[in-house]
């Protein structure tokens, strides 16, 4: 595997549900260190091809290649283990624990010990432990939210809950993230510190995958952006190319008449 080789190469996927063609003949693949937008109108099948890539969904045929290993058909759980972390449409926080614990959760995939072993207290799992815990506070300060560690996540504002649930996927040390409308419900200033975040997700060496209707949000952060449009890629550059394409201003001024 040499190092300039993409990270993720997706080959003719096509996934089926019955007659409905969800994806059609998907095929992409993206840099290491790069930020990929994925657009379209609803329904195009961008939700789809997240749960294909981290294995909630099983393709119909086509590849998908992870850091030089065939993942294809892989369970979530090894997907996740081989270092890709997403998140959700739908928030899926532990809304009764603090903030702290939902990230705990997070990092105890990435121990030796796991998280019932720790509670043993043996030394080992004691260091680990603290390890964990100042890992946890170094994400919260990242994303300016160490004064939210002892919040119940169920009782913060939805913007920071997005937030949260961000940096719980981070808390896996993913190579590749996949962000599922991070900005959803967030205003325009939440939206913009989002982005600045997400940049600097980046630039410590994580890989970026990003669904996403802000096309603002898209436009700061992007280095290319793939476009479905029934299931199909129709369009592929950078945001101001994909942005100025015929085809993707016909998909979405469709939508609009719809």
């Amino acid at each position: 595997m040499t190092p300039d080789a993409p990270l993720l190469q997706l080959s003719s996927v096509t996934k089926h549900y019955g007659g409905l063609a969800a994806l059609n003949q998907v095929s992409f693949e993206i840099a290491r260190g790069d930020i990929m937008g994925l657009i379209g109108p609803n329904g195009a099948g961008k939700t789809t091809l997240l749960n294909v890539i981290s294995g909630l969904a099983q393709e119909t045929s086509g590849t998908v290649l992870f850091n030089g290993a065939d993942i294809t058909s892989l369970p979530a759980h090894r997907i996740a283990s081989l270092g890709i972390a997403r998140t959700y449409q739908n928030i899926r926080l532990f809304n009764e624990m603090t903030v702290e614990q939902n990230l705990l959760l997070g990092r105890h995939t990435r121990t030796r010990s796991g998280m019932a072993s720790s509670l043993l207290l043996l030394p080992r799992q004691r260091h680990e432990e603290k390890q964990l815990r100042d890992d946890t506070a170094a994400l919260l300060q990242r994303m300016d939210m160490l004064a939210r560690r002892d919040a119940i996540a169920g009782e913060l504002a939805y913007g920071d809950q997005r937030r949260i649930e961000i940096i719980r996927a981070l808390a896996a040390d993913p190579l590749l993230l996949l962000l599922d409308e991070p900005s959803a419900g967030m205003n325009e200033s939440e939206t913009e510190q989002l982005g600045r975040f997400i940049l600097d997700v980046r630039n410590q060496g994580v890989t970026i995958l990003i669904i996403e209707h802000d096309m603002n949000l898209i436009s700061q952060v992007c280095d290319q952006v793939v476009v479905l449009n029934f299931g199909q890629v129709i369009s592929q550059g950078t945001p101001q190319q994909v942005q100025s394409d015929p085809l993707v201003i016909e998909a979405y001024l469709g939508q609009e008449e719809d």
